[in-house]
């Protein structure tokens, strides 16, 4: 009988996102073939620490219900120790074939933890550094694309020292911009966690002061009045994209609550587009997919202008997703590739991608 693959599942970490990861990572789990693969569940706490023992799931589930977390267990491995890496720790580490990170926000999808592995000679599936960094830096992958001359909304960077040394000024330069509404954000987070849409001066401060206590480069963009399209995207060097969804948000954007708390949101796949809109976006999709060195998996999000029906690139999520009501599996659902064999075609992926940054030359 043909060994399972043991795939390392890491969820958690120390972002925001920290609830949203084990939402996903629980979804991914549950939908490995277990006729394939071991899973082996690999969580990661809120202040570093790596959880192999017993049921990291249970455990870190058990803090977000305020309840106490049973005691440390063998595999339990504090922040800073920078041999527990799987594969090459102490004993009883998990050995693993390839990592499945399910990460979401720093630490996680902004290429640090692929660094880690890349240093630990492990396949992982999604993104290289690269790619990650600058799919999770909204500043930074915005230059890259309006470089690659695809279309984003016009936006400027306030650093949180400015702001909060100089709070009236960078209002002002924001109010001059773009006028109401506009859109804050961090630089660096998902989930639209941490982001407002601002329709007067005071709403513009306290947005501001909320994307300040989540990175140190706040994200002011024009207000479009769009509607919210996304598409998935698979693959290395050859990417394709799935059918373009569309979002209805409950509320007057897709803020956190909207996307994981209410449930009254309204996915549209596929989404009501024209068939040239339709394949214009997801030619853009793809475009921006290879711009930003992307590998293994994407979420392309755009903004339609509902006036000019032009499309706006607003942002690749590296590590989209994965629950049941998310939209990187439900579009390609749609598009003919059942949630399960999504997932081995991500690990097979990974794996070739792997194999073939071995055949790089090491040596001069």
């Amino acid at each position: 009988m043909e060994r399972k693959v043991r795939v390392g599942v890491v969820f958690g970490g120390r972002s925001g996102e920290h609830e949203v990861s084990l939402i996903s990572a629980r979804s991914v789990m549950g939908a490995l073939d277990p006729r394939k693969y071991e899973v082996v569940p690999i969580g990661i706490a809120r202040d570093g620490r790596w959880l192999t023992g017993g049921d990291p799931m249970a455990r870190l589930e058990a803090v977000l219900a305020g309840k106490d977390e049973p005691g440390p267990a063998t595999g339990d491995f504090p922040p800073g120790r920078i041999t527990l890496i799987p594969g090459i720790g102490p004993e009883g580490f998990p050995q693993v074939d390839v990592v499945f990170p399910v990460l979401h926000g720093p630490y996680g999808e902004d290429g640090t933890i692929q660094g880690l592995f890349e240093m630990a000679g492990i396949p992982y599936v999604g993104a290289g550094v690269l790619g990650s960094a600058v799919g999770m830096d909204k500043v930074s992958s915005k230059m890259l694309l309006q470089a690659a001359g695809l279309p984003v909304a016009d936006y400027m960077v306030v650093y949180r020292e400015r702001w909060q040394e100089r709070p009236d000024e960078a209002i002002s330069a924001a109010e001059r911009r773009f006028g109401y509404p506009c859109f804050v954000k961090p630089a660096n987070l998902g989930s639209s966690v941490g982001i407002t849409k601002a329709h007067k001066r005071e709403e513009l401060r306290v947005g501001l002061a909320l994307a300040a206590e989540y990175d140190r480069r706040l994200l002011v963009e024009r207000g479009v009045d769009a509607r919210e399209i996304e598409v998935s995207v698979l693959g290395n060097e050859e990417p394709v994209a799935s059918i373009p969804g569309e979002i209805v948000p409950s509320r007057e954007f897709y803020d956190y609550a909207a996307k994981y708390l209410d449930g009254s949101s309204e996915l549209l796949i596929p989404a009501p587009l024209p068939g040239g809109l339709a394949e214009e976006i997801r030619d853009l999709a793809v475009r921006a997919y290879r711009v930003l060195d992307v590998a293994g998996m994407a979420r392309v999000d755009f903004l339609l202008d509902r006036n000019t029906m032009c499309p706006f690139v607003s942002e690749l999520n590296t590590i989209p997703g994965f629950t049941p009501i998310s939209m990187y599996p439900k579009l390609w659902e749609a598009s003919g590739l059942p949630y399960p064999r999504l997932l081995d075609r991500l690990i097979e992926l990974a794996l070739q991608r792997f194999a073939g940054r071995r055949r790089d030359r090491v040596t001069c």
